[in-house]
């Protein structure tokens, strides 16, 4: 009997989730194994009759590389172990989707989704014992054992181009342009796209600022006969007192917004310089996937099916040394991968005069 693979993405979507799904699917078939899509991540599985599809390489394409977003849909909401009811009350559902990958014959799971999904994940598949396999994105590049997770590439490639583009306003109006990105609690992404766009001051939740030393780069640089400023800011930096710059949503619930704002009118009042501010927001996710995005989610997908037909599970691929291994997923999510202030895109950043933060 030919073997069936269930696949799914969970959490929040990103650039070359697409080539993965067709990564996964070409190897498979090649393998011999049937796969089936499961579609909304785990939410297909609670659905009745089941939500899922079946991918076949005929339907994957190539065009499929060129896809933002995931054609299977995702979702990260609804944990199954405390999964939100009408009446406000929370469910353990975490039985259902056990019978549910019963019920659909399946023989392996692989997800694809960032350190929280796969703790819920691995977790369903230890219950139900299920064999499963976690492939890492998220455009945070947050996942620990990883150098790369699948969104991040194409993450810092939109955040770059932004620059790119607010650079001649700034200086058509003498301005300072202060751009907020994404990055949840790490600041992989303002980084990397700060010293890529030619930032002047990057600011990143692990290091800390002071509108004092914003307020003597901007100075600085005006001294030096140029008369606009580039900022990047990591959505989850915080005031200079230290307090979360958050927004609440429609739902009631608490999410980073506002720093980009904040800094703007900061700096204004410091230095007198006219500034404007620009919230990035989700159009990092989306997109056509760079071309490094679409290499990694097609080598993670290959090796992800490799290590199903070989019998390995509870593992993780990753990129490491430039090569695509297995980890454990305990390994894997066992610490949060924030910027370490002495990585090399840190001092990358200090050698070219950025202003990064006070404590160096």
């Amino acid at each position: 009997m030919v073997k069936k693979l269930g696949i799914l993405t969970s959490g929040g979507d990103c650039a070359g989730l697409n080539a993965v799904l067709r990564a996964a699917t070409h190897r498979a078939h090649n393998l011999g194994w049937q796969v089936i899509g499961i579609r909304n991540g785990t939410m297909g599985f609670l659905k009745k009759p089941y939500e899922t599809v079946d991918l076949k390489p005929s339907t994957l394409e190539a065009g499929l590389l060129r896809l933002g977003g995931t054609i299977l849909g995702t979702t990260n909401h609804g944990n199954p172990f405390a999964f939100p009811m009408p009446d406000g009350t929370q469910k353990d559902r975490s039985h259902e989707i056990i019978e549910a990958f019963r019920a659909l014959g399946l023989d392996a799971l692989i997800g694809v989704g960032g350190d929280g999904s796969h703790a819920i994940l691995r977790q369903l598949a230890q219950q139900g014992n299920i064999p499963y396999v976690a492939i890492p994105k998220t455009i945070d590049n947050d996942v620990g054992a990883t150098e790369f997770s699948i969104g991040f590439s194409t993450a810092v490639d939109v955040a770059t181009e932004a620059l790119d583009r607010l650079q001649p306003t700034a200086a058509s109006h003498d301005r300072v342009m202060v751009l907020e990105v994404m990055g949840r609690d790490a600041g992989h992404i303002a980084l990397a796209a700060g010293i890529a766009g030619g930032a002047d001051i990057i600011l990143i939740p692990e290091i800390s600022y002071s509108l004092s030393g914003i307020k003597r780069k901007i100075q600085k640089v005006a001294e030096n006969g140029r008369n606009f400023s580039l900022v990047v800011v990591a959505e989850a930096v915080k005031s200079e007192s230290g307090k979360p710059i958050t927004i609440y949503d429609p739902t009631g619930r608490i999410r980073y917004g506002g720093i980009g704002h904040y800094l703007a009118d900061r700096i204004t009042e410091e230095t007198g310089a006219e500034s404007r501010f620009m919230v990035l927001g989700h159009v990092q996710r989306g997109g056509q996937p760079g071309a490094f995005d679409r290499l990694l989610a097609t080598a993670y997908g290959v090796k992800a099916v490799d290590l199903v037909d070989s019998g390995k599970f509870d593992r993780m691929v990753i990129w490491r040394n430039r090569n695509v291994i297995d980890v454990s997923i305990e390994e894997a999510i066992s610490h949060y991968h924030s910027v370490d202030p002495k990585d090399a895109l840190v001092k990358t950043a200090q050698g070219l005069g950025v202003y990064i933060g006070d404590h160096f």
